[in-house]
């Protein structure tokens, strides 16, 4: 059977004026919010090459981004990432004959944060290790692109694995490593390691932040009226740094106006003057330094939801928030935290009347929190060996199904609606014995285990041996089922399960039917 081509809908998703236009009604992504921390050197402005000239650039229009190529061969062609391919399946040469400038068109332009299955893919394809493309800029766009990515879906953690791995001697990169530790609370390592490196020149804030960090007060105050003389700071700058250093500034005066940049080091700066910024209306990444001890219980508990609904935080991380202590009031995330402390009593204890009497509480509370994979993840196990009867063990079925161990969840039961052998069926990845249900998107999903076959257009990248580039399109064309596109659906799966990534397929479909975020 040949390749079918592309339906309408994605052919128009591939063209960079349409990923132009989903950029705009996105929040700032890495490359806006990025703490301005170190500054390019003289020669670099004059000659248009070096170290921040590889910032990727944000497309605007249907433009291709103007790059520098440059053929690789030998050690120039380095591999960089942090997940090997016997634990990811991928070869090292998923981008090596794509263009550049695609990839990082395609890497910016992605804003999956629906499904978590398809996050993981996501995520792995930027962790992978992987040579460059073939044809790339001398800066290695295509590398900051992979770790902005990581920074936009909060994955602060998996983005500062990468940059180690890509090492600390390149300004774009230690760019990124400062910010991470600005919002991970390790900016004295950040600090020490800007000290550590003579060939990275600090910007005037990140230069007196740092000074002040390692307790040289004077220090850092002479140079903000060194910066202030010579106009190198800006009148934003200046305020904000006249009030960090001497906090006395600030006793009667107006708060400062809202910052026309939020950047980590504005973010912390304004903590310590006592002016903190909500992270609610912040980038993912922000929430982070929610999750600090000092910050209050309430907030801790809202950025770990925040946070495990994008997959950023490990799901123990959550749990940890909602049990740290008896819920101070009712209403909203008071109520999810008890609800989950009562169903946590009752799993660890392993009473049955317990646990049937408070699921489906805990469960609402996670459906309302809408981070059910999470607690799938936590709780699955304990669920299945516990005789469960009656609703909690359909609940029980479902949450195992949204689990690792999806396909375990699958064993037939006298009870089950056609629905139920549907999903079933999905999970051990053969539907053709069932019927498909009536559930928008249900037709689509049977399709591409029913062996539907990959589109033209994805065929032909995988051919021509892009396999990178073919995941981040499919990726990109299941995203297309929220308009209804449901063709788009089985051209992801298909996809998915003909470069072996049978375990992604079978996840995406079963979180898609279940969770019914798309359509």
């Amino acid at each position: 059977m040949m390749p079918r081509p592309l339906t309408g809908t994605i052919l128009g998703f591939f063209a960079f004026a349409g990923l132009a236009q989903a950029q705009e009604t996105e929040p700032l992504s890495a490359i806006d919010w990025l703490s301005q921390s170190v500054q390019v050197p003289a020669s670099a402005s004059q000659t248009g090459v070096g170290p921040f000239f590889d910032e990727p650039p944000v497309s605007n229009n249907a433009s291709t981004p103007e790059i520098t190529v440059t053929p690789l061969d030998g050690a120039g062609a380095r591999i960089v990432g942090v997940l090997p391919s016997s634990q990811t399946g991928l070869p090292e040469t998923i981008w090596a004959n794509s263009a550049e400038a695609t990839l990082v068109g395609l890497i910016q332009a992605e804003r999956t944060r629906n499904l978590p299955a398809l996050h993981d893919l996501l995520v792995t394809l930027m962790l992978a290790e992987a040579a460059r493309p073939a044809l790339s800029s001398a800066t290695d766009a295509l590398l900051l692109a992979r770790i902005d990515k990581l920074l936009d879906q909060g994955a602060l953690v998996q983005a500062r694995s990468l940059i180690e791995a890509a090492g600390y001697d390149d300004p774009a990169v230690y760019r990124r490593a400062f910010d991470v530790s600005l919002l991970t609370g390790t900016e004295n390592e950040a600090c020490a390691l800007l000290r550590s490196r003579p060939t990275l020149a600090p910007t005037y804030p990140a230069r007196i932040f740092c000074m002040a960090r390692n307790g040289d007060w004077n220090g850092a105050a002479l140079t903000l009226n060194t910066a202030r003389a010579l106009g190198d700071v800006s009148d934003e700058e200046d305020a904000l740094l006249s009030r960090f250093l001497d906090p006395a500034i600030s006793d009667g005066a107006a708060p400062l106006p809202p910052p026309s940049r939020p950047s980590p080091l504005v973010f912390l700066m304004r903590e310590a003057i006592g002016e903190a910024l909500p992270t609610s209306n912040l980038p993912l990444a922000f929430a982070h330094a929610d999750l600090r001890a000092t910050v209050a219980w309430r907030t801790q508990m809202e950025a770990a939801e925040r946070l495990a609904r994008e997959q950023a935080i490990d799901p123990s991380v959550l749990l940890a928030a909602y049990t740290k202590r008896a819920p101070a009031a009712s209403g909203g995330v008071w109520d999810r935290a008890e609800a989950i402390q009562r169903f946590d009593v009752a799993i660890r204890s392993r009473d049955t009347g317990a646990v049937t009497s408070s699921l489906a509480d805990a469960w609402s509370a996670m459906h309302t929190a809408q981070t059910e994979v999470a607690f799938a993840t936590l709780y699955a196990p304990a669920l299945a060996g516990l005789p469960l009867t009656g609703e909690a063990a359909r609940l029980a079925r479902t949450i195992g199904l949204l689990s690792p161990d999806y396909e375990a969840a699958a064993q037939p039961r006298p009870d089950d609606t056609s629905r139920d052998r549907f999903l079933a069926a999905i999970a051990r990845g053969d539907v053709r014995s069932v019927p498909v249900p009536a559930q928008a998107g249900a037709a689509a999903v049977h399709a591409a285990f029913a062996g539907a076959p990959v589109p033209t257009a994805l065929a032909q990248h995988l051919e021509a041996g892009r396999l990178g580039e073919a995941l981040l399109r499919a990726i990109a064309a299941f995203g297309q089922g929220a308009a209804g596109d449901y063709m788009a659906i089985t051209d992801a799966l298909a996809t998915f399960r003909a470069v072996g990534l049978e375990d992604v397929a079978r996840r995406a479909a079963l979180q898609y039917l279940i969770l019914d975020r798309l359509s």
